[in-house]
C-alpha cells in the first residue's frame, strides 16, 4: 500500500542520525522530522520504501517540553531544508546531537560512551554564525535555500543562521540572471567579503551590484573557481596567525570553531619541539601552523591536501616556518611515499566521507604516539575508529562540538592511542 501524501498518528521513540526522530507505525519504522522525542504528532508521509517510511510532523499533538517557537519562518515541514532543529531548545539540540553520536559510536564501532555537546561561544541563541552560506537561484533569478531532500528552492528574505556578513551581501535582495547558485562568504576575523557564482552556461554576463565592496569569483564545471575582481578570498585569523582561505575553499563556518578546534587538536596532541607532525587533509594549513609553531624549527609540520587552491592558500600562509612542508594529492597515496617516516603525532580532519581503512592502515603504520581525528560526520567517524581498532590503535578522549547550530550537524574530535606503545620506534 503506498502512503506517501497520507496522515496518520504517531508517537516519536528516540533521534535518528540526519535530523531525524524514530517511531513505528503498524509495525513499520518511520523516519520523521521536525518532531522531537517523546511527542504525539501527525505524520504526512512524504517517502516510502519496503523497509521504512520517512515524514513529516504537520500537527504536534503533545509537545515535548524541549519544543520551541522556530524563530525562522521557513523552517517547517516543506520548506528550507537547511536547519533541522530550529523547533528545539539550544540546549536539546546539544544533548539530541550527543545522543546520536553515542549510538553511532556504539552501533558501528561496538564502543559505549556518553557523549555531551559543548556550546561554541558567541551563538547562545543558535544564530548569526554561518560564515559560507550557498543560495540556489531559481528560473526567476531569485536566490533562496533548498527544500529538504529535494532540488525546489524556497524563497527567503533572510537566512537567520548566516552570519551578519553573509548577510550584509545582500544576495537575496537582487535578480541573478544567468545564475544556477550563488556562494556568500564573510570572514569571522576581517572586513573581507566575496561571492562565488556559478554561470547556467559557459558566459558570465554582467552581474548585479551588491549592498557591500566583495571580491567576485566564478565556480566552473568540476569545481575550479576564477578571479573575476577583488581578491582571490578572505583572510582569518587564529592566534594572531593570518591565513588567506580561498573563496571556494574549506574554512570552519562557525566564527569560534577554528580556534576551539585548533586548541583542542593541540591540548590532545601535546606536540614537543623537534618532533614530526602530519596533518592529513590540511586545507589551508590551520592545524599545520599550529603544529609547526609548537615542534619548532628542528621539528616538522607535514602537510597534505588534495585541493591545488588549497594546498596554494597552505604554503603561502607558513612560508616563513621552514620546517613546514606541505604536499598535493591524495593521502593514501602521500601516506604510501611517506612509508618510512616515522610521525609522533598526527591529526585527520578528512572530509564527510572520513578517512576509509586505507588511510588508517598507513598512518598507524607510522606508529604515532597520538592521532587527533576531526570529524564533521558521526558515521564515518564510527566506522574509521573500528579501523583504528584493528590497527591495535584505541580510543582515549572524544570531545564534541556544537559548531553547527540548528542543525544536526556536529564536529568530533577523536584522540587514539597505540594499545602497545612500547612497540613504536623511531626513525634513525
Amino acid at each position: 500500500m503506498n502512503r506517501v501524501g497520507q496522515d496518520f498518528e504517531l508517537t516519536v521513540d528516540d533521534v535518528a542520525h540526519g535530523g531525524w526522530c524514530v517511531g513505528r507505525h503498524e509495525d513499520q519504522v518511520v523516519f520523521v522530522r521536525h518532531a522531537l522525542p517523546g511527542e504525539r504528532v501527525r505524520v504526512r508521509v512524504t517517502e516510502q520504501t519496503s523497509r521504512f517510511m520517512r515524514g513529516d510532523a504537520v500537527e504536534v499533538l503533545q509537545a515535548s517540553p524541549d519544543r520551541v517557537q522556530a524563530p525562522c519562518p521557513a523552517a517547517g515541514p516543506g520548506k528550507c531544508g537547511g536547519c533541522d532543529w530550529q523547533h528545539a531548545a539550544p540546549e536539546a539540540q546539544r544533548a539530541l546531537k550527543g545522543k546520536v553520536v553515542a549510538d553511532q559510536l556504539r552501533r558501528i564501532a561496538g564502543i559505549d560512551r556518553r557523549v555531551e555537546v559543548e556550546e561554541l561561544p558567541g551563538t547562545p541563541d543558535g544564530l548569526g554564525w554561518r560564515t559560507r552560506v550557498r543560495f540556489a537561484v531559481d528560473s526567476g533569478g531569485r536566490a533562496g535555500l533548498r527544500r529538504h531532500r529535494s532540488h525546489d528552492i524556497e524563497p527567503v528574505e533572510r537566512c537567520l543562521i548566516a552570519h551578519p556578513g553573509v548577510t550584509e551581501l545582500g544576495v537575496t535582495d537582487v535578480t541573478w540572471e544567468g545564475v544556477r547558485d550563488v556562494e556568500a562568504v564573510a570572514s569571522a576575523a576581517c572586513a573581507d567579503r566575496a561571492v562565488v557564482v556559478t554561470p547556467t552556461g559557459a558566459r558570465l554576463d554582467s552581474l548585479p551590484e551588491l549592498g557591500t565592496s566583495s571580491a567576485v569569483l566564478r565556480r566552473f564545471k568540476g569545481g575550479r573557481v576564477q578571479q573575476v575582481r577583488g581578491r582571490r578570498g578572505v583572510r582569518e585569523k587564529v592566534d594572531g596567525r593570518e591565513y588567506r582561505v580561498s573563496a571556494g575553499g574549506f574554512w570552519q563556518v562557525h566564527p569560534a570553531a577554528a580556534e576551539v578546534l585548533t586548541a583542542a587538536v593541540l591540548d590532545a596532541l601535546e606536540p614537543k619541539p623537534g618532533e614530526t607532525a602530519l596533518d592529513l587533509y590540511c586545507g589551508a594549513g590551520l592545524f599545520t601552523g599550529a603544529l609547526a609553531a609548537a615542534v619548532g624549527p628542528e621539528g616538522r609540520a607535514m602537510g597534505v591536501e588534495s585541493g591545488a587552491e588549497a594546498v596554494r592558500d597552505a604554503r603561502y600562509n607558513l612560508k616563513d616556518m621552514e620546517q613546514v612542508r606541505v604536499e598535493q594529492g591524495d593521502v593514501a597515496a602521500q601516506l604510501r611515499e611517506w612509508a618510512d617516516v616515522r610521525a609522533d603525532v598526527v591529526v585527520l580532519d578528512p572530509p564527510r566521507a572520513g578517512a576509509g581503512a586505507e588511510v588508517v592502515r598507513s598512518l598507524t603504520g607510522t606508529r604515532p604516539r597520538r592521532v587527533a581525528y576531526v570529524s564533521c560526520d558521526p558515521a564515518t567517524l564510527a566506522r574509521d575508529l573500528a579501523s583504528f581498532e584493528r590497527a591495535d590503535y584505541r580510543l582515549v578522549d572524544l570531545r564534541a562540538f556544537d559548531a553547527f547550530p540548528m542543525t544536526h550537524h556536529v564536529e568530533c574530535l577523536a584522540v587514539l592511542e597505540p594499545v602497545h606503545p612500547a612497540r613504536r620506534h623511531r626513525e634513525g
